[in-house]
């Protein structure tokens, strides 16, 4: 590829107006640093990415890594609580049907553990406290009866629409028109009774774990094919898997912290293919390739992986301008919003009372909670997740988040659990590099509209990341698939 004239006044040039004029830069460059020419540049040094990165060395290929933070690691966080244990602010478990990322796992050597679930369950609804054991047919739903009348009939109408939606083109289902043009709020409301609202009540506190986002804000076709993904070829995916913790998608985690993956692949790959704090600015095709620009930094691509968010990626300028179909896509595109508050103890204390750490609570902000000790058990943790209209409700005032999320603890666990040794928030809303959690959401109309054009190449740039992955989208499974399926594409193309 002949080298374009890439000056510093042709770089600054190509910037946005407002880079350009000093807003991200500070000072204008002395110089530009332009490491050498690379088979693929990739954005984002997440699961999607690195593991793209892992699988081209692997294929003989040269690459860059791209990190706009200065860790690796994307949507997965992990810190430690006790020497050698972890717990996470990021994505966190693995379940059957995961095979991919399940794979990955064994070839990296980490080592998985159990999601603690001896014991009960705690209910909290109307003031009343109950507790439960998870087992069929309802699994991790509380067994409230005014809502497993509806919640029978929702499963059953979820998993048998669910799989007649084909896993990565839910715009080619049969219905999709009509699915796609509803909310998932209008469409469950249209299939259940909701005595006393309890029904609305839990599918809110499953969607803003599930999503961080309400049912309101996404089409039920949306959320039918999420449903739809929790599975792998040849195994449907139901609504249970998703939900649940044993034979669910919570049902694993990793010893060694789910970035884990991030930090061993980044490792593997050495510094040298890896650049944190290098957020992209610009990506300027030509007939060969790809130039790559960032602050006072530019490496020249045949071909790019953009594997960020897809409404981050809109943000990244392009010449020549992406195709209108894509562009209108990212502009609709937004990210769920979750807040995921973690409360370490020097004991899981609850366990002593014969609970599981697992709760749903129908008030206040952190309405799903977790068990996420160290398997060892040398410190106890709880994991409240507070997303949706909570997240905008409690985000930027923390101490009112914490009171409000310890005393959900308290109504679930008891006097002890205001016994906080450390107090830690993840509030993925206001993270620059991510701009909300756990994934991306499509509202009424999008998937129809314009869907083929999340994973459509454009010529030489390819797009990852979970929402793109096909099964198990918005999971690190779906990471995984997106990673080799740009992989593929880039290959068969070379």
């Amino acid at each position: 590829m002949d080298a374009p004239d890439l000056t510093r006044r042709r770089v600054l040039a190509g910037l946005p107006a407002s880079l350009a004029a000093g807003a991200v830069l500070a000072r204008p460059p002395r110089s530009l640093e332009e490491p050498k020419p690379v088979d693929v540049v990739i954005v984002g040094a997440g699961i999607a990415g690195l593991v793209a990165a892992r699988l081209l060395v692997k294929a003989g290929k040269s690459v860059m890594v791209c990190e706009a933070r200065d860790r690796v690691g994307g949507r997965t966080w992990s810190h430690e609580i006790a020497p050698g244990a972890y717990a996470e602010l990021g994505a966190a478990w693995v379940g059957p049907t995961q095979d991919r990322v399940l794979a990955l796992i064994q070839e990296l050597g980490l080592t998985l553990f159990d999601q603690y679930t001896d014991g009960e369950s705690v209910y909290v609804s109307r003031g009343d406290r109950k507790t439960f054991r998870e087992k069929p047919p309802f699994g991790a739903a509380p067994p409230d009866p005014l809502l497993l009348p509806d919640l029978a009939i929702v499963s059953t109408w979820i998993d048998r629409i669910a799989k007649e939606i084909p896993v990565g083109a839910p715009w080619k289902a049969e219905d999709a028109q009509a699915l796609d043009r509803q909310t998932a709020e209008t469409w469950l409301r249209g299939r259940t009774l909701n005595l006393l609202g309890e029904t609305a009540k839990n599918f809110s506190a499953a969607f803003e774990a599930l999503f961080g986002a309400e049912s309101r804000e996404m089409s039920a076709l949306f959320m039918l094919h999420y449903v739809a993904c929790a599975g792998t070829e040849g195994v449907p995916g139901t609504f249970e898997r998703l939900l649940n913790t044993r034979a669910g998608a919570q049902e694993r985690k990793i010893v060694e912290g789910s970035q884990s993956i991030c930090t061993r692949i980044a490792a593997e790959l050495g510094p040298e293919r890896v650049r944190l704090s290098t957020p992209i600015r610009l990506i300027a095709q030509n007939g060969e390739g790809a130039n790559v620009i960032g602050n006072a930094f530019v490496v020249r691509g045949k071909r790019v992986i953009v594997a960020v968010p897809p409404p981050l990626a809109g943000r990244i300028t392009y010449e020549p301008a992406l195709p209108v179909e894509r562009d209108q896509y990212t502009q609709r595109l937004g990210m769920g919003w979750l807040i995921k508050c973690e409360a370490v103890y020097d004991t899981p204390f609850w366990r002593a009372q014969g609970l599981n750490g697992s709760a749903v609570i129908n008030d206040g902000p952190a309405r799903s909670i977790f068990d996420v000790s160290p398997p060892d058990g040398s410190r106890g943790a709880l994991l409240g997740f507070v997303g949706g209209d909570a997240a905008r409700e409690f985000s930027g005032a923390p101490e009112s988040l914490k009171r409000a999320v310890i005393e959900n603890f308290v109504s679930c666990f008891g006097e002890k659990a205001r016994e906080v040794r450390e107090w830690h928030v993840a509030d993925w809303g206001r993270e620059e590099w991510t701009r909300g959690c756990p994934t991306a959401i499509a509202p009424p109309g999008l998937l129809t509209a314009y869907g083929p054009a999340l994973t459509a190449p454009v010529d030489r740039i390819h797009w990852a990341g979970t929402e793109t992955g096909g099964y198990w989208t918005g999971y690190m499974d779906g990471a995984v698939r997106s990673a080799e399926r740009t992989v593929r594409e880039i290959l068969a193309a070379s």
